[in-house]
């Protein structure tokens, strides 16, 4: 099925190229163009799209306030962000957009951003999250949640480590928590959230609570608190 696409974006070149690069990579047709946010809002009320590739800055309203926008919409689309900027993934992040693209964009990776959105294009709040917006050494990154073993609650932020690296993350555990449970995650503890794939071993322990070890090389031990023990053992089959 042929996604029906707007795109968005204040420079007319940047719009010309995002169309010939999704004509390449397949899947969508671009059926409008628009050139600020209350243009595309206008647009997609007159019609329904499946997706929005969307800038993010952009004279007057921005497209981040439109994302948020179309989040009010009773059948919003799914929002696919493409920015010359990194440190908009936050954000992103936040308003649940379906994917963040970094300027300039390859075919291959536009590619791999519609095969996210299936036959038919979530809408926003059901899309798969795919990476997570974090930051290590000053640098901006996007994580993929395939890597996470497990997530830590450190004051307002939270630190997420793979197999022998860690990074921080401005987003609280619960708003981690809510986004990532549909790819497998769990809140074990009130501190610890961890991915259930990455789980090796679970020992019981003293008091009714429970020990994780996790596949990582170093082995890492997470706790179980003793309320979370049963809807745990429920997930895990156990």
């Amino acid at each position: 099925m042929t996604l029906k696409a707007l795109v968005v974006d204040d420079e007319a070149p940047s719009r010309s190229e995002l169309r010939f690069l999704l004509s390449e990579a397949g899947g969508v047709e671009v059926i409008g163009e628009a050139s600020n946010a209350p243009e595309a809002m206008q647009l997609i009320r007159a019609i329904p799209y499946d997706v929005v590739f969307l800038d993010i800055e952009m004279p007057g309203l921005s497209g981040m306030r439109l994302a948020e926008a179309l989040g009010e919409l009773e059948r919003p689309p799914a929002i696919v962000f493409v920015t010359a900027y990194s440190e908009h993934a936050v954000q992103a992040f936040e308003v649940e957009a379906a994917d963040y693209l970094v300027k300039p964009v390859e075919v291959a990776r536009l590619r791999r951003a519609i095969e996210k959105l299936g036959p038919q294009a979530p809408v926003a709040g059901t899309a798969r999250v795919e990476r997570v917006p974090v930051e290590k050494a000053g640098k901006k990154l996007l994580l993929s949640v395939d890597e996470i073993f497990h997530i830590m609650a450190k004051d307002d932020y939270s630190y997420l480590y793979t197999d022998g690296e860690r990074y921080l993350s401005t987003l609280s555990l619960a708003d981690l928590e809510r986004k990532l449970e549909p790819r497998g995650f769990f809140r074990v503890h009130r501190r610890f959230v961890v991915n259930l794939e990455k789980v090796k071993e679970v020992v019981p322990m003293y008091g009714g609570t429970l020990l994780l070890t996790m596949k990582d090389r170093a082995a890492t031990q997470v706790p179980v608190s003793r309320r979370r023990v049963p809807s745990l053992k429920k997930a895990l089959g156990l």
